[in-house]
Order: C-alpha cells, then sequence, then structure tokens
C-alpha cells in the first residue's frame, strides 16, 4: 500500500509517495538522499540512524515512513549553517569527539536534543542522553568532553 505523506526536513517541506513498510530511515536515505544518519543495527540499538522527529530523538530506523506526515524533522545535515558548523560539530572536531565518524550523526542529534532543554549539563546528563547510542571505537570521553564545551559555546 502507498501513502502520500508530507513533512518539514531540515526547514524545507517535502512531499513523497512511500511505502508502508518503508521506514523513516530508507526515505531519508534513498529518497531525499542525505546520508547521515546511518544503518547500523536495523533494530533501534545502536543510534546511528537517530534523527530528531518534533524536537524528540528517535531511532529513525524503527519508525514508519507514513508516521511522519505533518512532522518536523532533524537530520544531522540540518544542524550547520549555509557556511558555518554547528557549535556542536566544531566541538566534536577540535576535541576528537569523532575517531570513524560512524556514530557520529547520532552522537550530534542525542546532543543536539540535550542542549535543547539543558544548557548547561552534567557528565552524567550528557551520559544519560547518550545512552541509545553505541560508539565501536570506545571515544566516549571525547564525546561527552566535545558536548561540554559546546554546551558553554552554544548559539
Amino acid at each position: 500500500m502507498k501513502h502520500d505523506i508530507s513533512f518539514s526536513i531540515n526547514g524545507e517541506r517535502v512531499r513523497l509517495t512511500v511505502h508502508s513498510h518503508q521506514t523513516l530511515l530508507e526515505v531519508i536515505r534513498s529518497e531525499l538522499e542525505l546520508t547521515g544518519a546511518k544503518y547500523g543495527c536495523s533494530t533501534g540499538e545502536c543510534g546511528a540512524c537517530s534523527v530528531l522527529l518534533d524536537g524528540e530523538v528517535v531511532n529513525s530506523c524503527m519508525v514508519l515512513a507514513p508516521e511522519v506526515d505533518g512532522a518536523e524533522i532533524l537530520t544531522v545535515e540540518g544542524l550547520s549553517g549555509d557556511e558555518e558548523l554547528h557549535p556542536l560539530q566544531k566541538s566534536f572536531i577540535d576535541h576528537h569527539g569523532v575517531q570513524c565518524g560512524y556514530c557520529a550523526p547520532g552522537m550530534l542529534i542525542s546532543a543536539k536534543a540535550l542542549l535543547s532543554r539543558t544548557s548547561r549539563p552534567h557528565e552524567e546528563e550528557i551520559r544519560e542522553a547518550l545512552v541509545g547510542n553505541l560508539c565501536r571505537c570506545g571515544a566516549y570521553a571525547d564525546i561527552i568532553k566535545s558536548i561540554q564545551v559546546a554546551s558553554r559555546a552554544r548559539r
């Protein structure tokens, strides 16, 4: 079965026809060619596919595309401005929060959600916000430091 849906992604309105079984991740990557969100586990365990859906972090591999009709979505591509990186992105680069980079989009999205509700999070709050994101490189200490530094330079 097909569904006509309309939603906002990174500030742009989109209209698509999707299949009932398509996930949001499939639509974002294949239809919209936004490849920041990654295929990881496909079971909602790793966080590599995280996006903000109406301001909440979701695993886009677990959301069916027809469910996002009318929603607002933010992917990692929507974090930066036209010519400058978001403070989180810059801090991840400056403080080695990125190693292989596979987890970075999900980590950045989870950090963005955290900083949207808590301006100066403590380390424990950061750890809790990142619970759904796995880093195979083990860069957690640098990721936490990156988020702490970015919280002081927020826009």
